[in-house]
């Protein structure tokens, strides 16, 4: 009968593990010392371990500090890693399980990868699991680095790919749906409202340039929030950002060997101090990442005022049923997808907040060192996964198929009290506010009023109050 655990040491002495694992005494310490939320680093933390790790082991052996056989070995467990993590990354993550709320520094994951790296490297060299020969975690897999530059650079890598990979081609797919909405809509002139009340006409295919305009604005922020995790990568920097036990050209290799595997323009820190102290750059991308999700919001939240109805609301949209809507009402339909795209936004925000306090000074940013890396990596992975899926689903659930009902939407226009703003020019601020009212209290448009009243020529009349001259300036 098979062993169901195994002994492994690490600097600390002996260490119970369970047989089948990839990891050692090390990780196994983090284990038991950090249950907290049983929940684990996201996956894309650990792909990007496993690619900042073989970009390590390839930069060593280029500054020929290690030798050509260990590297292969390296760089071949890193590829069983990401291979592994892409075919099954919930089975996968098996081998990291180490709390997100664990040390501030990310030494638990550092150590976590460093052992899975030289367990497969060493399985592969025909060795058994825990021989730490020919690749020891901390001698080969982890040369030239220390856990104070790998996970703040692995926080920026897995960032920076998943805003490219992810965000970015959702948000251009809804700048793309919603430019096309605006084009097909720009002949429908309504009435448009400001502070909730009745406004000047507006042409609909305006109001969604505006959308369009707000998304396309997403794009710029999720490119610079992605440059500015690239540009900054902390790497060989080691303990406390003077380099000490790596050669002076590794981080600038890694960083060439990153950009190369992920196509993301990854660069070696300027300053290494003020990398590793801080986290300002992950404070930065989020704060680019929480404006994204309040232009979303504004987007969701108008669509959904617009759709309002069928019969006691704006209905100037028609929203597509998607799923009944009450369980008490028959034949209700609700706004959900708009719902869902809010409720995104406001976890962003809290997102962005507790990755803000992350880094504060004081807080998680002390001395030399942030710790409270891996508390903020998840908080701004989530963002990313949120912002993307549901900006993708905005799409597909809702704005694909969002029409226009057209006889309510131009039909309130004319009924309009502020149509009375173009004839202002004309007759002056103050008779044309008394048209507004008299109008009001009348119970007639604003057409109706001028021509009882003899104000304007009707041939006058209709060239100012016809509604799509108003939707342009004068």
């Amino acid at each position: 009968m098979a062993a169901k655990t195994r002994t492994e040491r690490d600097s600390m002495g002996a260490m119970t593990v369970p047989a089948h694992v990839l990891y050692g005494a090390t990780t196994q310490r983090a284990v038991l010392n950090f249950p907290v939320s049983g929940r684990p680093l996201p996956a894309e933390v650990i792909g990007a371990y496993a690619t900042l790790k073989r970009a390590c082991a390839e930069a060593n052996v280029e500054l020929k500090r290690l030798d050509q056989r260990r590297g292969r070995l390296i760089t071949r467990a890193c590829d069983e890693i990401a291979d592994s993590l892409e075919e099954d990354p919930v089975g996968f993550m098996e081998h990291f399980p180490i709390d997100v709320f664990q040390t501030g520094s990310g030494t638990s994951t550092n150590m976590n990868a460093n052992e899975v790296i030289s367990n497969l490297a060493c399985r592969a060299a025909g060795k058994k699991i825990g021989a730490k020969d020919p690749i020891h975690p901390n001698d080969h897999v982890n040369m030239g680095q220390s856990s104070n530059d790998t996970f703040p650079t692995a926080m920026q890598v897995a960032g920076a790919v998943a805003i490219r990979e992810a965000l970015i081609p959702a948000l251009k797919g809804l700048a793309k749906t919603l430019k096309g909405k605006a084009r097909r809509w720009d002949k429908v002139v309504k009435i448009g409202r400001t502070h909730l009340m009745d406004a000047t006409p507006i042409r609909l295919g305006q109001e969604f340039s505006g959308f369009a305009a707000q998304a396309e604005y997403a794009v710029t922020r999720a490119e610079r929030a992605m440059v500015r995790l690239a540009e900054n990568l902390p790497l060989g920097g080691t303990a406390v950002g003077t380099g000490i036990n790596t050669h002076p050209r590794f981080g600038s290799l890694v960083a060439r060997r990153l950009a190369k595997a992920t196509k993301v323009p990854f660069k070696e820190a300027p300053n290494h101090f003020e990398a590793q102290a801080t986290r300002d750059c992950v404070v930065e991308a989020s704060g680019e990442l929480k404006t994204i999700a309040v232009s979303l919001s504004k987007i969701a939240s108008d669509v959904r005022l617009l759709g309002s109805g069928p019969r006691c609301g704006l209905y100037e949209l028609s929203l597509p049923a998607t799923q009944p809507g009450s369980s008490i009402m028959p034949g209700k339909v609700n706004p959900v997808i708009c719902e869902s795209v809010v409720q995104v936004a406001c976890q962003v925000i809290g997102h962005d907040a507790a990755i803000t306090v992350g880094g504060l000074g004081g807080v998680g940013s002390l001395l030399q060192l942030n710790v409270a890396m891996p508390m903020m990596i998840d908080n701004l992975m989530s963002m990313i996964t949120l912002l993307a899926n549901a900006s993708t689903m905005f799409v597909d659930r809702c704005l694909k198929e969002l029409e226009v009902n057209r006889d309510v939407a131009t039909g309130m226009v004319e009924k309009s009290l502020m149509m009375c703003t173009s004839l202002a020019p004309e007759i002056g601020y103050d008779a044309a506010a008394k048209v507004a009212k008299g109008a009001f209290a009348s119970g007639q448009t604003v057409r109706e009023y001028v021509l009882e009243h003899g104000l304007v020529e009707p041939e006058r009349l209709d060239e100012l109050l016809d509604p799509a001259s108003m939707t342009e300036p004068a």
